[in-house]
């Protein structure tokens, strides 16, 4: 069994300013995001888009900006939505208390869409070619902050079998052995997900199936890596033996083939 390395939260103090890890690792995350957009304004129909002016830089951090501000916003309301409504509801001023922690995946990414909309909105660009632009460039940085979540010791797996060679033991997690699920959906809705849909958008696809794509890889691979990660002790399994995050990926996956499936009736010539 391996134990999981103590890793100091706080990657630098300068006096009264500490600088943490996950904040850092966020900070990669804005990075790659950077590096991936202006590489993403040289495939088409990016690079020189009919009847509009073509995608800049501008527009990757404009993006970027937006991006942020939904992430933040719509993943803290859809953690108190999601997961603890009865509780925000008695104590509707706590959901203003990030400091608190509690972030929702499924939450953020509705908010991304939401400044998806309004960015599309603003440019006069449809909005399923905003959502292709943006959508192979995530991955990476869900890849970070899983990352952030391994040094912080939290979001561990469920309880493994003492001869799995990687089982680790979790501080404040007791003395069992678990999965490291935090470095699974490192690696399947990160580094995975990115292999597969980063070379499939390199390729002009109907308007839509890229980010379609993404809401099913990422829905499948989320599906899965929760069947070696822990449920939220105030939740546990819900029916049929599924967690939360598993019953919020199932309307991913479900949304992101009819996308696809619209985006591919829709690009058909008519005979």
């Amino acid at each position: 069994m391996l134990l999981q390395p103590h890793i100091n939260p706080v990657a630098l103090q300068l006096g009264p300013l500490a600088v943490h890890w996950y904040g850092l690792t966020y900070l990669a995350a804005f990075g790659f995001f950077m590096l991936l957009g202006t590489r993403r304004l040289r495939h088409e129909p990016f690079a020189s888009v009919t009847g509009r002016a073509a995608w800049s830089r501008r527009d990757v951090e404009d993006i970027l900006f937006l991006g942020v501000m939904g992430v933040v916003l719509g993943g803290r309301l859809g953690y108190c939505l999601f997961y603890k409504p009865g509780y925000y509801m008695a104590h509707p001023l706590e959901v203003f208390a990030v400091w608190q922690g509690g972030m929702s995946f499924h939450g953020g990414i509705l908010g991304v869409f939401v400044a998806g909309w309004w960015f599309a909105h603003s440019r006069s660009r449809p909005l399923l070619q905003v959502a292709d632009f943006v959508v192979p460039c995530v991955p990476t940085g869900l890849a970070m902050g899983r990352l952030g979540n391994f040094i912080n010791g939290e979001l561990w797996g469920r309880v493994a079998s003492p001869d799995l060679p990687w089982a680790m033991v979790f501080r404040g997690a007791g003395d069992a052995p678990r999965h490291p699920s935090q470095i699974y959906n490192l690696l399947l809705e990160g580094v995975l997900l990115f292999a597969l849909l980063w070379p499939y958008a390199r390729k002009q696809r109907p308007e839509g199936q890229v980010a379609a794509a993404f809401l099913v890889g990422y829905g499948a691979l989320r599906f899965g890596a929760e069947y070696f990660r822990e449920p939220d002790d105030f939740l546990g399994l819900l029916s049929l033996g599924l967690s939360m995050g598993q019953w919020l990926c199932l309307p991913m996956i479900v949304v992101g083939a009819a996308v696809w499936l619209f985006a591919q009736r829709r690009a058909r010539p008519l005979l």
